[in-house]
């Protein structure tokens, strides 16, 4: 491949995981990796000066400004630094600096923290405004969201006319995990990482869903200040904390190995970090000096961030076991001989799943190299064939649940692997949870936090203990009285007589959603005849496939599935659909609602579709019999014009069910 080619392709290579990475905030390689192919790109571009153009991704800074956001042009620009990867080339750096400054001036070591960098504007004291970075001269306006931050000052005393400093903000490790957890037990798509958290957190239209993330900031420089000038960086610092702020650690050193000794103990120490770091700074701390020696057309001269490797070291597999997470899935993880990795103890790591043990061929015995995923999670990279112990042996997920001993099933359309038990102790609370919730039992009251208080304290173990608590015993939780306590049992009373549709729903049947648990409980009427149904009646049903058959009939089966199903029943739970079918005039069609209906709500008039013998859908498409408007319809109304499909108004969607 020649220079030009090779070029080209890193500049695509480049831009496309720079959108990724800072426009949706889902980055597809590691931050390693894509400061590898910077480096060789500008490698490359200094050997060929004449190759280097404005739209090249090693002359911007950051991402795109989001559209969602107004502009903010930052008054002083936020600069990207320089990356070193060598205790060579930093020390490289600071011989340079020295040399041109001709001496030995002093430096400022701290965490590079791995989130989101901004811009805060105080005017008189107040807060101002706040913008993210943007492409560094043009940010996006995210003034409402940062108010709502954990740690951030609103209002400072003694403070200059105007102010404007630059930090980093991010989601504490214990917030991320915490996070996880929650959305893991609700059936949410798991976080990322902390960095990802806190930019899509950011980027948040409503600052109510910023505030739920529990974001903080850390401020690192003086962009401007009004006031007093503070003659260095530790000083500039050191006033930015009297004010209130939060502001990043650091230390002062003049030699270069007091620096490499600091950026090395950095790197020893990150796990204990509150924050995710994936760096050090190294700055001069005169700020005199800072503007001797200026800025490149990107990056400031006076420093460079030493960005670590992703830290990598051996180890032994003792043992293979498995784990069942909240949601029934097992997670392979190997047990290792303790390694120290990003300062801190690693025992164990994770293996994934199946798929993820077939294609390293991880076994017990094996020399492995383990890392930390994101600085948080240790996970197995590969396998060191040439140290494997004779007698190994292949590892394979059981055929049944650890926790219960239930059958486990494969996914369809992934790797994960899970338990198939309604009362497989592992996924009590995630159970609990699902059965309470609105599309379910729609239990009011009985949210995560108390569900979680119930099953902690050892009252509920599965869904049919709910219907066996009384008040007196409910009020005994931390936070909750007497009125609370009756109020939870009326409800709890009260989601005994609603249909089987939202109790099949609530089982939490896989391929068995809302839509399919009420065409079931509409066909067969009972949860005897759901029980008894074959697979050939289960097919028969429109919108009943081969494999959501397959799923009701191995949980008809599974003996936990027949217990929970007799306890609920002598608890009163009503086991009958109570959807009448009024007639068939809609049987065979199929309505799309579109736009602000303004006299039932979307399942209020699919519920009525659907007692017509009917069926809502989402899509327009050559099947679809009628397309019901509602105030400011758009693409799907177009759509449906497009195809000659008939339009219809709410008033003539009366004139029909009458």
């Amino acid at each position: 491949m020649d220079y030009l080619q090779e070029i080209a392709e890193l500049r695509e290579e480049l831009r496309r995981h720079s959108i990724a990475y800072y426009d949706k905030d889902a980055p597809t390689i590691s931050d390693f990796e894509y400061d590898a192919m910077m480096r060789r790109l500008e490698s490359l571009e200094a050997e060929h000066p004449e190759t280097v153009t404005p739209d090249s991704p090693t002359q911007h800074v950051g991402g795109h400004r989001s559209e969602k956001f107004s502009p903010v042009h930052h008054a002083v620009p936020l600069e990207s630094l320089s990356d070193v990867f060598s205790y060579e080339e930093l020390t490289d750096f600071i011989r340079k600096t020295n040399e041109t400054l001709g001496g030995e001036p002093l430096y400022t070591v701290e965490p590079k923290i791995d989130g989101l960098s901004m811009a805060l504007e105080y005017r008189n004291g107040v807060f101002y405004q706040g913008a993210t970075r943007g492409d560094g001269v043009t940010g996006e306006d995210v003034t409402e969201n940062l108010r709502v931050l954990r740690n951030i000052p609103l209002k400072l005393e003694n403070a200059p006319e105007r102010l404007i400093v630059r930090g980093e903000v991010y989601m504490a490790r214990e917030v991320f995990l915490e996070h996880n957890r929650r959305r893991e037990i609700e059936g949410e798509t798991l976080l990322a990482n902390p960095r990802n958290a806190a930019a899509g957190s950011m980027r948040q239209l409503d600052p109510k869903v910023t505030k739920e993330r529990q974001l903080d900031i850390i401020v690192f420089n003086v962009q401007l200040t009004s006031g007093e000038q503070p003659k260095t960086h530790a000083e500039s610092l050191d006033m930015l904390e009297k004010l209130g702020f939060y502001t990043v650690p650091h230390k002062v050193f003049r030699t270069v190995e007091e620096c490499c000794e600091e950026v090395r103990r950095i790197g020893d120490t990150r796990g204990s970090y509150p924050f995710d770091i994936d760096g050090a700074v190294i700055k001069i701390n005169d700020l005199a000096q800072r503007e001797i020696l200026g800025s490149t057309a990107k990056a400031p001269r006076w420093a460079v961030a030493y960005k670590y490797p992703p830290e990598e070291k051996p180890s032994v597999v003792r043992d293979i076991v498995v784990q069942v997470g909240r949601t029934g899935v097992l997670t392979p993880k190997a047990i290792v001989e303790p390694v120290r990795l990003a300062g801190t103890t690693v025992t164990a790591a994770t293996l994934h799943n199946q798929d993820f043990i077939d294609k390293l061929d991880v076994r017990i015995g094996d020399t492995v190299i383990v890392r930390k995923a994101g600085e948080i999670i240790p996970e197995v990279l590969r396998v060191d064939l040439t140290k494997r112990p004779e007698g190994t042996v292949p590892f394979r997920l059981p055929d049944t649940c650890p926790e219960c001993g239930s059958p486990v099933e494969r996914d369809p359309d992934g790797a994960a692997v899970r338990c198939t038990g309604v009362e497989c102790p592992a996924q009590r609370l995630r159970n609990l949870v699902h059965f309470a919730s609105r599309e379910a039992m729609d239990i009011e009251g009985l949210g995560f936090s108390l569900a979680e208080a119930l099953v902690n304290s050892g009252m509920v173990k599965t869904p049919a203990d709910l219907y066996r608590l009384d008040a007196q015993t409910v009020a005994t939780l931390d936070r909750m009285g007497k009125k609370s306590a009756e109020n939870l049992i009326d409800e709890i009373e009260k989601s005994k007589q609603q249909d089987l549709s939202r109790l099949l729903c609530a089982f939490g049947i896989r391929q068995v959603g809302q839509k399919a648990a009420k065409v079931l409980a509409r066909t067969f009427g009972s949860m005897d005849a759901i029980e008894n149904a074959t697979p050939l009646e289960l097919t028969a049903v429109d919108d009943i496939g081969p494999i959501t058959a397959e799923s009701v009939v191995s949980w008809a089966q599974n003996p936990q599935t027949q217990h929970q199903i007799r306890m609920l029943r002598e608890a009163g739970v009503n086991m009958l659909s109570r959807e009448e079918r009024r007639d068939n005039r809609f049987l065979g069609k199929t309505f799309v609602l579109t736009g602000a209906l303004t006299k039932y709500t979307r399942d209020e008039a699919s519920a009525i579709i659907e007692s017509f013998g009917g069926k809502a859908s989402s899509s327009v498409s050559k099947k679809t019999a009628y397309v019901l408007a509602g105030e400011a319809a758009g693409s799907k109304l177009d759509k449906a014009r497009t195809l000659g499909i008939p339009v219809i108004t709410e008033d003539e969607f009366e004139e029909m069910i009458r």
